[in-house]
């Protein structure tokens, strides 16, 4: 009886050990599975973090959709050149208007845009001469943060002294701080002459091309078209200026630094061949309405310096891309 009890007894004492131990293991088995199952899920979702991806090498993204937008522009373009040159629209065009012009309204017309081809010459002429003074160059690369400020208070300073003197006739004090503004434009592009005499040859032709057909847009189009983009091109010239500030930091060989400078340099030859536009026409409707006895006489200067700075900086992106594209043919 005792050992029948005690074998009754000592079975159950058996079975617990091993059912604790099995459940032991079982517990054992399910964290291990648990903390295999989360280490898992964390290598899965754990990426690359933004700052990786913003400094990871730059790829053709940016530099494609840059492409596309200049693209799309030149289409639209193009199409209003055809729509509104081919006389589609029924609202009168300035080039429809020309020939009933009085000879004051021709003549503020053909000064202006004298005054805008004398800005390029003189522009190109301190262009080509600095760019042969190995001094000015070693100072234009030397000290790249001191230049770059000091060219852009340069610039800035001498185009608002030119437009706060005073228009005569004769020549005077304005004249000369046109010349000036000219010259110093033409020391803050000479440095694109280490690009090559061929490229920029075909910079220049392109820009004359892009130049003329903005410019016949403008006058084929209704004189007020294009005269309320005032404020989105505003906004616009913030965004190109803030991403242009951004490539002296970031270089385009970072994802982010080529995002930067497809904005800077394709979405800046957007912006400006806008406010070509816009300038063009602006530049029509003051010498429409300005008044003839008016105390201050039409300005010819102060009205091609709009037209001027789209031009060059249309040069200098058309210049910066095809730069870009013989590089990465190479």
């Amino acid at each position: 009886m005792f050992a029948c009890r005690f074998a009754i007894t000592r079975l159950p004492m058996v079975s617990m050990a091993t059912k604790s131990g099995l459940v032991t293991k079982v517990r054992l088995f399910a964290q291990e599975s648990k903390s295999s199952a989360l280490r898992r899920v964390k290598e899965v979702t754990k990426g690359p973090t933004l700052k990786e991806r913003l400094m990871a090498p730059a790829g053709d993204t940016a530099f494609t959709a840059g492409r596309g937008l200049l693209a799309g522009a030149s289409l639209l373009g193009l199409g209003g050149l055809c729509y509104y040159g081919l006389g589609l629209s029924d609202q009168v065009g300035a080039i429809d208007r020309a020939a009933l012009w009085p000879a004051t309204v021709k003549e503020r017309i053909r000064n202006t845009y004298a005054y805008f081809g004398g800005s390029l010459i003189f522009t190109a002429a301190s262009a080509v001469l600095l760019s042969r003074s190995p001094t000015f160059m070693n100072v234009m690369f030397r000290s790249s943060w001191m230049t770059l400020i000091g060219s852009m208070v340069a610039m800035m300073g001498t185009g608002i002294l030119c437009q706060s003197l005073p228009y005569t006739e004769s020549i005077g004090v304005k004249h000369l701080a046109w010349m000036l503004h000219s010259c110093v434009v033409g020391a803050v592009v000479a440095p694109i002459a280490l690009m090559g005499g061929p490229l920029l040859v075909r910079a220049a032709c392109y820009t004359v091309g892009v130049v003329g057909g903005l410019s016949a847009l403008a006058m084929c189009a209704p004189s007020d078209k294009f005269l309320y983009m005032g404020g989105p091109l505003a906004m616009g010239l913030g965004v190109v200026f803030i991403s242009s500030i951004g490539t002296w930091f970031l270089p385009p060989s970072t994802a982010l630094g080529a995002g930067l400078y497809s904005i800077a340099v394709y979405g800046g030859l957007a912006l400006f061949g806008a406010f070509l536009l816009y300038d063009t026409q602006k530049v029509v409707y003051r010498a429409e309405h300005h008044v003839a006895y008016a105390d201050q006489p039409f300005d010819p200067i102060n009205n091609s310096v709009g037209i001027f700075m789209d031009t060059i900086n249309i040069f200098i992106r058309i210049a910066m891309i095809l730069s870009g594209s013989s590089n990465r043919r190479k």
